[in-house]
Formats: structure tokens, sequence, C-alpha cells
């Protein structure tokens, strides 16, 4: 790894390149500025195509990160397309899977939350700053993942004659993101290692399913998601013990106090045990989890 020096206020990967030829110093720009546009960017297409022009451009060291002192703003709506329809998680559509409306609408929900997670990676990567570049290399690493398993999700979705925007959709995952916005240590806590570990616990029990009515091709498409998302709750654990050290804070105390005020009643099984230590939870964080689902 190239060791990081410092430049002007910023923070810079030392002799950059880009396709191959150094890049001039004075055309270096932010990460953070390019991870607010990949968040703005409302049309599907765009955030893609920003997505994995950013998360390339950051990777050949060719953009700059800010320091701590440098605030971000506030971010209440993250761009996104004028449909799906954002409604009450009790009036989304029903995902029966043995016929194939139910499959389509699963895809679609699926999509919407692959959709979602490609802005709250780009946040965790515009909001915190001042952190370690191993970091931000993280979560451009989740952002650029996320957009491909949306492309994935969507290409399956079209060949089953649906797109994008056609099911209502709620937006509980950026809720949860403005919910945590004020500090990177609940971030860490609550978005990967909840509510996107949801992920594995009902992702395999989803893929069985399909498989059993037929349709191997989407089962191929959440088995791919599936071994990406145990990286990215792993991240989510490595940084969030990281913070916790840099604190001086019990990881297992401060994790049942998180849970409890902002996500009571919302542990619930199935656990996937397996999958989750593969994803950074310790032993003594399976029986917490355990135990909350049996209040």
């Amino acid at each position: 790894m190239r060791r990081p020096c410092r430049e002007d206020g910023l923070y810079r990967h030392s002799a950059p390149v880009l396709a191959g030829q150094p890049v001039d110093n004075a055309a270096v720009t932010s990460l953070c500025r390019h991870a607010r546009e990949c968040i703005d960017a409302r049309d599907p297409d765009a955030k893609l195509a920003l997505t994995r022009a950013t998360a390339q451009a950051w990777r050949a060291g060719a953009l700059l990160q800010p320091l701590e002192s440098a605030a971000a703003e506030a971010i209440a709506v993250p761009g996104r397309p004028e449909r799906p329809e954002l409604v009450h998680p009790s009036r989304v559509v029903s995902r029966k899977l043995s016929n194939e409306t139910g499959r389509a609408a699963l895809l679609h929900a699926l999509a919407h939350i692959e959709f979602n997670a490609i802005n709250l990676a780009w946040d965790a990567v515009y909001r915190f700053r001042g952190l370690p570049p191993a970091y931000y290399s993280d979560w451009v690493r989740v952002a650029a993942e996320e957009a491909r398993h949306f492309e994935l999700l969507r290409d399956r979705l079209r060949s089953l004659g649906h797109d994008y925007g056609d099911y209502p959709a709620h937006d509980g995952l950026w809720e949860m993101a403005c919910r945590t916005d004020h500090d990177v240590l609940v971030r860490m806590a609550l978005v990967p290692r909840v509510l996107e570990a949801r992920g594995l616990d009902v992702t395999p029990g989803m893929i069985a399913r399909l498989y059993g009515a037929g349709d191997a091709d989407s089962a191929r498409v959440l088995e791919i998601i599936f071994r990406d998302e145990i990286g990215h709750v792993e991240i989510g654990s490595r940084w969030y013990r990281f913070l916790c050290r840099q604190r001086d804070l019990d990881p297992l105390q401060t994790f049942r106090e998180l849970l409890n005020e902002y996500m009571p009643g919302r542990v619930k099984h199935p656990l996937n045990d397996e999958a989750r230590q593969q994803a950074g939870f310790g032993y003594d964080e399976l029986e917490l989890l355990h135990e909350m689902t049996r209040k």
C-alpha cells in the first residue's frame, strides 16, 4: 500500500497514477466532492456511471481525502428517480415466490435496497472525515459492489418484463442513515451490522425458495450478492471495533446500548450465526442477538 502524505491541508496518496500516467496535482480533486455527486445523481444509470468512475479514480490515487476539519452538509433526501413510489412498509407488494409476479416483486425490493446501499456507502465516505485512508478505500469498494448488485438485479428484473420503479418501496435504509449521520461509530454499529446484516440471515432462505420455484437465474444473482455482503458487514464490524478502541469503549456493551436506544424489538429470528461470524461478529455478540430475539 502506498504511504499517504500531506499536501496543502489535504491527504493524498503519493505518486497518484491514472490510466498508467502520472496525474497533474493541480487537477486532483476531493473524493468527498465526487462522493456527493454520486449521492445526488437521480438517474440510476448516471449514479452507476459516476460510482464506477469515482471508484476507479480513488483506486488510481487520483482523488484527495479531506481533513477532519472539513464539514459535511446534511443530506435529507439523496438523489433518486421519481419512481418507485415510497410508501409505508405495510403497503409494499406481496412477494410470493411461487409465481413470477411475486418473484419480480422480490427482485424489485432487493434492487431498491441495493440502490439505497449505493447512497449509504457514498454517505459513509462523504459524511465522516479524518479517518484512515483504508476506511475510505473500504467504503468506495462497497459502493462499487452495491452498484454491481443493483445492475444485476435490474437486469434480471428486466428479463421478467419489469423494471426498477414498477413497484412501490419504502425508505427505511435512508431513514436510518439520517438517524446515524452524527457519529460514524453509531453508523458502523447499526447500518452494516444490523440492517445490512439482516440480509445474511434471510438471503439463504430466499435462494433456496428461488431454486425450488425453478428460478435458478435469480437464485444465482442472490448468491453473488450474499457472498459480497458478508464482506460489507465485515467492513462495518472492523471499523466499529476500531472506533471502540479509539474511544476506549467496550464493543459488546456499546452495541447493546445502541440496539436498545435505536432499534428496540428489531432483532428477530432467523439469525445466520455462521455468516455473521464470517462478517466479524463475536460469540458474545451472537449471544446478545439471540437474547434479544427472545424478548
